[in-house]
């Protein structure tokens, strides 16, 4: 499956990689069907946990008679349960975020893919949205290996030029999916309402929520000079300015504190704040970057 670009979003050889990864929650949450990882709670499954000393109320099939045989006194097997995560990616598809190449977009695409082929190989609940999407049209509900191509043609519907504020799209998905589970949002943080509201109400959903901030190098480092008219893409503002090394190594100063900013409000808020260039990989952004951060295995 491509997309618009006809740039495979998954490679062979990324897939390759992937599948030997696993999503990991720093939370415990109760899906809704038995998975394939196992959870810290205790629950019904083949693989034997612990012992705990019977009460009254248990289920009679866990007691271990042999041991009350022994002891004369009634203990229950405890089990390591089975259980599936809810992973939710939410994209945002601003006309800012069609820029760069790749694009912002096409690398938050590729990036949406890899993560959700990681759950979908551990048969984790996977649902991959936009910012504008609305609540007539969810996003899918993915599971297996077999959802692949599914979750990839959606991804290549995702077009660039959503006109949605960041907190009006994070509202409208924590209305549509109120459910636990680990949550990745991928923006550029280029809204002029700020991303403070956004945050919020992302930590009231009592997620485990991690901000992938993605910046082309061109912003991080702009190859520009003169006199120029800037023209904002969100809402066609105009802006004439002439381009000075003092004036780009002030805005170098202004990105650098909106990074530190943006990282500070996030892990203050128990949530994981990530910012990466659409020049490096998908593949070490995962298997390095994401690793440290907790997020993959």
């Amino acid at each position: 499956m491509t997309t618009q670009t006809s740039t495979p979003l998954l490679s062979p050889q990324l897939l390759a990689q992937l599948e030997r990864l696993e999503l990991v929650s720093r939370k415990i949450f109760r899906g809704r069907m038995k998975g394939e990882r196992k959870s810290k709670r205790k629950g019904q499954s083949v693989e034997f946990a612990d012992f705990r000393q019977y009460v009254a109320g248990d289920d009679l099939r866990f007691i271990d008679w042999n041991l009350f045989a022994r002891m004369e006194r009634l203990y229950l097997k405890l089990f390591l349960e089975e259980e599936d995560l809810h992973f939710y990616t939410l994209i945002d598809a601003s006309p800012s975020m069609d820029f760069g190449d790749p694009t912002k977009l096409q690398f938050a695409k590729q990036l949406a893919a890899s993560l959700g082929f990681i759950g979908l190989c551990r048969a984790d609940r996977v649902r991959i949205e936009s910012l504008g999407t609305s609540a007539r049209k969810p996003g899918p509900v993915l599971r297996g290996r077999s959802s692949l191509w599914r979750m990839l043609s959606y991804l290549d519907s995702v077009e660039p030029g959503e006109r949605v504020s960041l907190a009006e799209g994070v509202r409208n998905f924590c209305l549509r999916n109120p459910g636990k589970g680990i949550l990745v949002l991928i923006t550029d943080l280029m809204d002029k309402e700020g991303y403070e509201k956004a945050f919020r109400l992302l930590v009231a959903q009592q997620m485990d929520v991690y901000v992938l901030h993605i910046l082309s190098p061109e912003e991080l480092n702009p190859d520009i000079k003169g006199d120029l008219k800037l023209i904002d893409c969100e809402d066609d503002d105009i802006a004439e300015v002439t381009i000075s090394r003092p004036l780009l190594e002030k805005y170098k100063r202004t990105v650098a504190a909106f990074v530190d900013g943006a990282r500070e409000f996030c892990v203050r808020r128990g949530m994981s704040y990530l910012m990466a260039s659409t020049d490096t990989s998908v593949e070490t952004l995962v298997a390095n970057y994401l690793r440290k951060r907790g997020l993959v295995r």
